[in-house]
């Protein structure tokens, strides 16, 4: 029993793929998925902390950097599915938060069990962290599904992802949405691209909605 029960298991994000059984040009892991979320979040805390807003950084990288430590023991789950329900995404949930518990409680230290509670938590809410955490996350989806689609691929669940990911994204009313909505997005769409996917149109679309 020990931590290092806990930095063998970071191993296992590696080798969960995202967005299973279905063909993609870029093969996206967990781990590399968690990395990205992290990079994309510090970037928007800094655009809100230019604009005057506090940030409680200990807080964002603690739950961005460990947002999907869960997934461990549940795989990566389609967004599809996972939020077909209200129902069904709360137990989803209850199940994650409850293995992780169970993890905690057999194998770290009675001393950091507390800082592990506090670390592996689900960190999505109504903070600013937990916000930006939601933003991040999103931008993710939006770049993978980008990428897909201006490699030509032209499954519809990259569409679905893609247009689902933008529609989230702008309801989170943050400087840091609008600063991604007006400058980062337009340069994204705007790259060349021989894609059969019209992707401006998608955009606009769900910008739309």
């Amino acid at each position: 029993m020990g931590i290092h029960r806990y930095f063998r298991s970071l191993d296992g994000l590696e080798r969960i793929i995202r967005c299973p059984g279905k063909f993609k040009f870029e093969q996206h892991s967990v781990a590399a998925h968690s990395w990205k979320v992290v990079q994309y979040a510090k970037t928007l805390a800094d655009i809100e902390e230019q604009n005057g807003a506090v940030i409680d950084w200990k807080k964002l990288y603690e739950i961005t950097s460990s947002h999907d430590y869960g997934e461990i023991f549940i795989g990566d789950i389609k967004t599809p599915v996972k939020h077909s329900s209200p129902e069904l995404r709360q137990l989803i949930q209850q199940v994650e938060e409850g293995m992780i518990a169970h993890f905690i409680e057999e194998n770290i230290p009675e001393e950091f069990k507390p800082t592990f509670r506090r670390q592996l938590r689900e960190g999505k809410d109504d903070s600013l962290e937990g916000l930006i955490l939601e933003v991040a996350d999103k931008m993710d989806q939006v770049y993978e599904a980008f990428a897909e689609l201006q490699k030509g691929n032209t499954e519809k669940e990259f569409v679905v992802m893609y247009r689902n990911a933008l529609v989230k994204i702008k309801r989170i009313k943050l400087t840091c949405v609008d600063y991604f909505l007006d400058h980062i997005l337009p340069e994204m769409v705007n790259e060349e691209t021989l894609s059969p996917v019209d992707i401006k149109r998608i955009t606009e679309e769900a910008l739309a909605q």
